[in-house]
């Protein structure tokens, strides 16, 4: 009987709990894996006991990127971990998507401000400003052209903090046609959701967004699902590696899918909230890969 980790959190009292976790530990468990759900930073966790630690909803790694991967680099010293160390490095820092078109993927155009940098904001449009490392909206804000003196004096505030900013156009299409979420699990399609626009106008980058607003399922089309394919192909090492896969996508300026954010550390599955009947896919996916 194999020994899976399922590896989340400490949630606080403005941070959301991972809601899928009992429903999958307990389809893990009708598989006949002993399954626990631990917290990854617990002191007091023998990592090595577990045939396979699995990375689910981490959700505060953003806070805290270097301490969260150091330990992905212990676990992985003693025990095989999902997804692996170097891809959860690569990503968790957004400077990913340059590396993605680069390859060719369609993407949503993007510079990055290192520190000390002054940003090129764009001439003409609504645009965005957030982090190159972050989760859930953390720090990101839209802003208009008259608010370029705003968005300024934010890149300046994380640039006091460490952060590298990363500057996008506004994609305009996602208010009508909203976000996709194109999910993977064990190699194989899992489903998709349709999400409304994030970050709406004038609300602040430090205010606490909802996440997943107008949350509904999706069949993403054969124009959304070759996106998606296409960016993970593009992963370094191969998407054969990954154990699970998230794919965002909103529509371009020109009207065709292309890439926002590749999710490969903690992505919300959706389960509970859209797709109860994949719970037991991705329990057999995860059983499968520790050997069950």
């Amino acid at each position: 009987m194999p020994r899976i980790a399922l590896v989340t959190y400490r949630p606080g009292p403005d941070m959301p709990v991972d809601r899928d976790l009992p429903l999958l530990a307990e389809e893990l468990r009708r598989t006949g894996a002993d399954a626990d759900v631990l917290a990854w930073d617990d002191p007091d966790t023998d990592w090595a006991a577990f045939d396979l630690v699995v990375v689910r909803s981490t959700w505060d790694y953003s806070w805290r990127r270097d301490e969260f991967l150091e330990w992905a680099a212990r676990c992985a010293d003693v025990t095989r971990l999902a997804n692996p160390v170097d891809v959860l490095r690569w990503s968790t820092d957004k400077r990913y998507l340059g590396e993605l078109a680069r390859h060719g993927v369609p993407t949503v155009p993007t510079s990055y401000v290192a520190l000390g940098d002054v940003p090129e904001l764009p001439a003409d449009g609504p645009f965005v400003i957030k982090p190159t490392s972050g989760a859930g909206a953390r720090y990101a804000a839209r802003y208009t052209q008259d608010e370029r003196d705003v968005a300024l004096r934010q890149v300046a505030r994380m640039h006091a903090e460490g952060l590298t900013a990363m500057v996008q156009p506004y994609v305009e299409g996602i208010d009508e046609s909203g976000e996709r979420a194109v999910l993977f699990y064990g190699g194989r399609f899992l489903h998709a959701i349709r999400k409304g626009a994030v970050l709406t106008a004038g609300v602040a980058y430090d205010e606490r967004k909802v996440a997943h607003p107008s949350l509904e399922p999706w069949q993403p089309t054969a124009a959304e699902l070759a996106v998606a394919e296409q960016a993970l192909a593009a992963v370094p090492g191969g998407p054969d590696r990954l154990l699970y896969a998230r794919v965002d996508l909103v529509d371009g300026a020109d009207g065709r899918p292309c890439v926002m954010e590749l999710e490969l550390v903690e992505p919300n599955l959706f389960l509970g909230a859209a797709h109860p009947a994949s719970a037991p896919v991705v329990a057999e996916a995860i059983a499968k890969a520790a050997g069950a």
